[in-house]
């Protein structure tokens, strides 16, 4: 029986991953009921392509010394990016400083409600967007990252891996698949990605401790394998993003601008790298060439 066979099935799979979520749902910081807009809206950032565990230390700093988007804003994007420490696409650091900016400037200094709104920050996508619009003000758009798009190929198409990018049809089973509960339906959101993070994982799903492996169209059939692997991440060593990341860490280290011949350190072997990516650095606004050297944004 496929999770999507009947409207008794659906509702079944409903019922049963919230309560899996209520019993075993990690309890993260921005989960609490009393965390700010602007707390939720910062760990959907942070989270992205990032893990959890790495981001709630940072998202915490972020919080004491920026509670809100006006202390932010009033800030310099150099001390975002500084702040940002290892968590990865600094850029990301950017964005939120200019988010915060908006706010400050168009929303009286708080997270937009409106998911339009929403949309139009810097750097905001559709499914940051419905996140926030869920998470922080209850309002069930539909949330679908790569734990729910696995979700739900596995337990209802009865498939492996889903597409490698989100599809129209995805996007329709992912809306159809929604309780019509408002609550439950904000619940559903973050308890489906929740199993998917740490249960119906991409490379070694824990099938034996699903909740809903019963109901599940993949497993029913036989768990068969199909074309569409994860695929592997990409090689690290000495690569551009590397060789960036070593610069900026270099200068978030420094109360002091650095010397061009300072910065070879973040990839000796190859000064050209570090120069390509010097000029990468700048176009993107993470660093900028100040009298001596670099520095962080001011």
């Amino acid at each position: 029986m496929s999770a999507a066979s009947s409207p008794a099935a659906s509702a079944q799979l409903h019922a049963t991953v919230l309560a899996w979520f209520e019993r075993v749902g990690r309890d993260l910081p921005w989960r609490d009921p009393g965390c700010s807009a602007w707390g939720v809206y910062l760990s959907e950032v942070m989270s992205q392509q990032t893990p959890v565990a790495r981001v709630q230390p940072v998202w915490e700093r972020w919080l004491e010394r920026w509670p809100t988007p006006a202390d932010l804003a009033a800030d310099s994007p150099g001390e975002a990016v500084r702040m940002w420490d290892r968590l990865g696409y600094p850029r990301r650091a950017l964005r939120l400083w200019e988010s915060a900016r908006v706010m400050v400037e168009q929303h009286e200094g708080e997270v937009p409600r409106d998911h339009d709104d929403l949309l139009a920050l810097p750097g905001v996508g559709p499914y940051t967007a419905a996140a926030v619009a869920s998470f922080a003000f209850g309002d069930p758009r539909t949330v679908v990252d790569t734990n729910v798009r696995r979700v739900l190929a596995r337990t209802v198409s009865g498939t492996q891996y889903p597409a490698p990018a989100l599809t129209a049809a995805e996007m329709r089973l992912a809306e159809a698949s929604m309780p019509a509960d408002r609550d439950d339906a904000n619940a559903w959101n973050a308890a489906s990605m929740e199993l998917g993070a740490l249960v119906c994982t991409a490379r070694a799903p824990r099938c034996e401790e699903c909740p809903v492996a019963h109901l599940c169209a993949w497993q029913l059939d036989g768990r068969p394998e199909h074309a569409g692997p994860p695929r592997r991440g990409q090689a690290w060593h000495g690569t551009d993003r590397q060789v960036r990341g070593r610069v900026v860490q270099l200068l978030r280290e420094s109360a002091d601008p650095l010397r061009r011949s300072d910065l070879d350190a973040a990839w000796p072997q190859d000064p050209a790298k570090v120069e390509r990516c010097l000029a990468g650095l700048v176009d993107d606004g993470l660093i900028e060439p100040v009298e001596g050297g670099f520095a962080l944004p001011r």
